[in-house]
This record gives structure tokens, C-alpha cells and sequence, in this order.
């Protein structure tokens, strides 16, 4: 009777769990489906999960219609400058936090959370005005900076509790050591945090590579598109190329799974450090 019981269990959890990776990834499944349909086939036969004469030619256009792999790269190169950018600054700032003793600690990290707080359509005038008033309309800069700013916060908040979770023991002994401040935060402390490290950057990478708002803002030449805003101009005045707009997307979406399954085991890692203490 027991095992009846247990094995019931396990077929609804196991059911549940196939319907659940079904809803999630069904999106993804039909985005892909319609990017290798032809147009025709994209409204004469919508149902079909399966086209009958599968083709690339989507997948083709992206590339010689538009000059996509320009967006590709400046997407590339602002995401990954940004990541590098506010993982070296909120490390500093998280260590400080996490292992300093100076009134207005909690002050800070109120601070903290509040400008992340703040929409981005309430900043994007003020941002603008200050972009353009520099010169660095158009420019790989001109995004890294507000794409930093916004990050800094997630980035300092996940560091501090990484850094929390290590033994003060360690520090102590590499001060005995001899070790200085720089030393022991490089040798100790970084290695031990990669794990939150990685997690944090992957977070910050991805939340800069689908970031609209500035982009659409502040870089306007095509030149200087990011593949968001570069997708959203593929609509013509009197259509809209879904199968080559699906396949763009196809596109981008590749380079977030690859880095995702790349460092799975230190997303997991750093996602469960610190759950279980002791």
C-alpha cells in the first residue's frame, strides 16, 4: 500500500515536472519553428508544428539584408565591458561592507538597494542630457556607463552576502602570514567568492545584453545598435518579417543558454552558497 503511494507520488511529480518544462520551453520551441518557416507557411498553415519544407533563408536575411552582426558585436562588447566593469567595482565595495567595521553600514546598502530602485524611464532624461553634453552620443561608453550604474547595485548586494559567508579565520591567517589588505583579498577572498562571483557577472552580463530603454535612447545610429533595438527596427511601413525577426532572435538567444551551460556548475554553486551553514 505504502509503495503504491510512494509511486503515485513520483508519477505526479514527474508528470508535473514534464508539463512544467513543457510550458517553458515551448516559446523557445515555436520561435525556433517559425524562424525556419517559409512566409507563406509562417500564416497558411500557423498550427503546424512542424513545417513541411524547412529553410535557413530567415536565418540568411538577418545577416546580408542588415548588418546584424555589427549589432551581435556591439552587444558583445557593451555587455561584457559592463560585466567586467561593475563585478571589479562592487567586489571592492561588497569586501568593504561585508568585512569593515564603520558606522553607516546599513545606511549604505539601503542606498544600495534604493537606486535600483529607481525606473529607468525617470533617469533616461537627466542620463541623456548628461551623454550628450560629454559626447558620448553614439559611443560604446556612453551605454556601459548607465548599464554599470544600474548593475553596481545587484552586484553589490550579492558580493556582500558571498563575502559574509567566508571564515574572518582565514583572513586572519594570511595576515600572520604576513599577507597585506590586497594580498589577502586577491589570494583568499576572490578565489573563495568565485562561485558568487560568476553567478553575479552572468546576472549582469545578461541584464546588459537585454537592455532596451538607453539603447534605443542613446546610441542612434545604426552603426552603434544593440541587437534589442536592432530587432524592433526589422518592421517595414507596411509588414513585418516575423520569420527573419524569429530567427534573430534565435540568434541572440543562443549566446545566453551557451554561457549558461558553460558555468552551470558555478551558477549552482554560487545560487546555494550560504544556504546551508554550519
Amino acid at each position: 500500500m505504502s509503495k503504491n503511494k510512494i509511486n503515485f507520488k513520483s508519477i505526479r511529480f514527474y508528470v508535473f515536472i514534464v508539463v512544467f518544462l513543457i510550458i517553458i520551453i515551448f516559446p523557445f520551441y515555436w520561435e525556433f519553428i517559425t524562424s525556419i518557416k517559409k512566409p507563406d507557411e509562417i500564416f497558411g498553415s500557423f498550427t503546424r508544428f512542424w513545417p513541411k519544407h524547412a529553410t535557413l533563408e530567415s536565418y540568411k536575411l538577418v545577416f546580408t539584408a542588415r548588418p546584424f552582426g555589427k549589432f551581435l558585436w556591439n552587444s558583445f562588447v557593451i555587455s561584457s565591458l559592463t560585466t567586467i566593469v561593475a563585478i571589479v567595482f562592487a567586489s571592492f565595495a561588497a569586501y568593504a561592507i561585508a568585512r569593515l567595521k564603520f558606522k553607516g553600514k546599513s545606511i549604505i546598502l539601503g542606498l544600495v538597494l534604493a537606486v535600483s530602485m529607481f525606473p529607468q524611464i525617470s533617469t533616461i532624461s537627466p542620463i541623456y542630457m548628461f551623454m550628450k553634453a560629454m559626447g558620448l552620443r553614439d559611443t560604446y561608453i556612453g551605454l556601459i556607463i548607465p548599464y554599470t550604474t544600474f548593475a553596481l547595485p545587484l552586484a553589490i548586494w550579492n558580493l556582500t552576502t558571498f563575502f559574509k559567508e567566508i571564515p574572518f579565520s582565514l583572513e586572519e591567517a594570511a595576515r600572520i602570514d604576513g599577507a597585506s589588505p590586497m594580498q589577502t583579498f586577491a589570494r583568499i577572498i576572490v578565489p573563495l567568492a568565485a562561485p558568487g562571483t560568476f553567478t553575479t557577472a552572468i546576472l549582469v552580463f545578461i541584464a546588459a545584453w537585454n537592455e532596451f530603454l538607453f539603447a534605443l535612447t542613446i546610441n542612434t545610429k545604426d552603426i552603434r545598435k544593440t541587437v534589442p533595438v536592432a530587432i524592433t527596427m526589422f518592421q517595414g511601413q507596411y509588414t513585418i518579417p516575423w520569420g527573419e525577426t524569429a530567427a534573430a532572435t534565435v540568434i541572440v538567444t543562443i549566446p545566453l543558454i551557451i554561457l549558461v551551460l558553460l558555468f552551470q556548475k558555478r551558477i549552482v554553486a554560487g545560487l546555494t552558497s550560504g544556504a546551508v551553514k554550519g
